[in-house]
């Protein structure tokens, strides 16, 4: 069976790539459940029940986020309202919603996400290790397939995640840098992993935000107001092949679609 986890989805550029490309996506390659990291999907910075919604009604079945999760403060409300939607596992106990759950695939499969955030360069909070290892043991009990997304800036800190989980879980896809890496690969017992999805957004950015003033302020070091971009807008994935008797994955494909691409693969698919 085939997972698709798409990379973060970033603001009006990328809310429209998934509700044009997703279809698509599906049709190509046979997708039987879709994860989606979207805390940067409300005008690129956290997550409105309005653009969750609307993300869901495009086929998304789990969406996660990290550390941009409370930008939106209708997020607080929201994610209680919304099980799908999850935040960091292992952020405060007191923090409103959950950091785990177990969505069904189109065949109805138990697919088991774990959303857990790491601590180099990132907002404090305990120690995603111990808490993805205590919510697999949890989630075996009851899911094959579980897919972890550890939004991390470190990439040795994403690699550790996918060496400790090697075996224990579908896969364990990095997200945050919004920069799609090139070291997808099968580990040795049967994870799939990626240091960074990317990000389903505009491209002709600094990590989505309009160019100008982001280097104004690296240049200047003052304050400079920056705003989501929307040149070049890409749709950056991986797709991971699974086999559902014993959730080991079995390959992991990149995906990065250019907007041309999405239009030429509805054309030929018949879908105006």
């Amino acid at each position: 069976m085939r997972i698709l986890f798409i990379g973060d989805v970033f603001g009006r550029p990328g809310r429209d790539l998934v509700r044009q490309g997703l279809p698509a996506l599906e049709a190509r390659f046979g997708i039987e459940a879709v994860v989606a990291n979207v805390e940067n999907a409300a005008s690129g910075a956290g997550i409105t029940r309005e653009t969750g919604d609307a993300l869901l009604a495009c086929g998304i079945d789990v969406m996660t986020t990290g550390n941009h999760v409370w930008d939106k403060r209708e997020a607080l409300t929201y994610i209680g309202a919304e099980p799908r939607l999850l935040r960091p596992l292992n952020m405060a106990a007191g923090a409103p919603g959950r950091g785990v759950y177990v969505a069904r695939t189109r065949n109805g499969r138990s697919l088991g996400v774990i959303n857990v955030m790491g601590r180099v360069f990132m907002p404090p909070v305990d120690n995603p290790f111990e808490a993805a290892t205590a919510a697999v043991t949890q989630l075996a009990r009851d899911c094959r397939l579980i897919i972890v997304d550890m939004h991390a800036e470190a990439t040795a800190e994403k690699i550790a995640m996918g060496w400790l989980l090697d075996g224990r879980v579908t896969a364990v896809i990095g997200t945050h840098t919004h920069v799609q890496t090139a070291d997808a690969r099968v580990l040795p017992a049967g994870t799939a992993y990626i240091t960074d999805a990317g990000m389903t957004g505009p491209h002709d950015s600094i990590i989505g935000m309009e160019r100008q003033p982001v280097i104004e302020r690296f240049v200047t070091g003052l304050p400079a107001r920056m705003e989501p971009a929307s040149a070049n807008p890409r749709l950056q994935a991986v797709v991971i092949d699974a086999d559902p008797a014993t959730g080991r994955a079995t390959s992991i494909e990149r995906v990065d679609w250019p907007l041309d691409d999405i239009i030429r693969a509805r054309e030929a698919a018949g879908d105006d």
